[in-house]
């Protein structure tokens, strides 16, 4: 899917983190990325965006995002990931369409929310021009972004192992963040999935 263009800078669907809320997710609503450094637990918020999160977590189950690549890392901002149609990088990786495809799920609306900003370690949803567009596709922040706030969909913040997302390989600032020879989710799954 085509990423909005702000300000000369790929936007893509994102989601909050809360400052001044700590928010427990139960093992149901955890989210655990193992990448090549370690794992990424993150914490889903489906009290903010209930089909979204739910989309992740059918995705999660079917082992969709395995081997899926981090094909757009921006240093200072972010790094994507969740291309299940083009980005696996064990079965079917496309360098020239990867950040363009999704599943096979419909897309999702737009799950705003007012409460919550973009800030260092928030999880978002990647999604085109229209609103309503995000599918698999998510993003986690590196650093505060307050243009993305009330813009994306918040699906969650990371809890623990913000170490590990510093170390993804980060893409080409002269082609907009996408990576040669990118970093993957090894695994993903739901904590409550043992």
């Amino acid at each position: 899917m085509p990423l909005k263009k702000v300000a000369g800078a790929m936007l893509l669907g994102a989601g909050l983190m809360f400052s001044s809320v700590s928010f427990a997710a139960s093992p149901e609503d955890t989210l655990v990325l193992t990448l090549k450094d370690g794992d990424v637990v993150i914490a889903l918020r489906p009290d903010l965006a209930p089909k979204n999160v739910a989309q992740i977590k059918e995705l999660v189950r079917e082992g969709a995002y395995d081997n899926v690549a981090f094909h757009r890392v921006i240093d200072g901002f972010m790094a994507q990931t969740g291309d299940v149609r083009y980005g696996d990088m064990k079965d079917g990786y496309d360098a020239a369409n990867v950040g363009t495809g999704g599943s096979d799920l419909a897309d999702l609306p737009a799950e705003f929310t007012n409460t919550a900003h973009f800030v260092r370690g928030t999880v978002g949803m990647a999604r085109a021009q229209n609103p309503n567009s995000a599918n698999s596709q998510f993003f986690i922040m590196f650093s505060p972004a307050p243009p993305l706030d009330g813009q994306y969909t918040i699906v969650g913040e990371v809890e623990k192992g913000m170490d590990v997302v510093d170390k993804i390989k980060r893409g080409s600032e002269a082609d907009n963040g996408s990576v040669s020879d990118p970093d993957k989710i090894i695994k993903a799954r739901i904590g409550a999935d043992k």
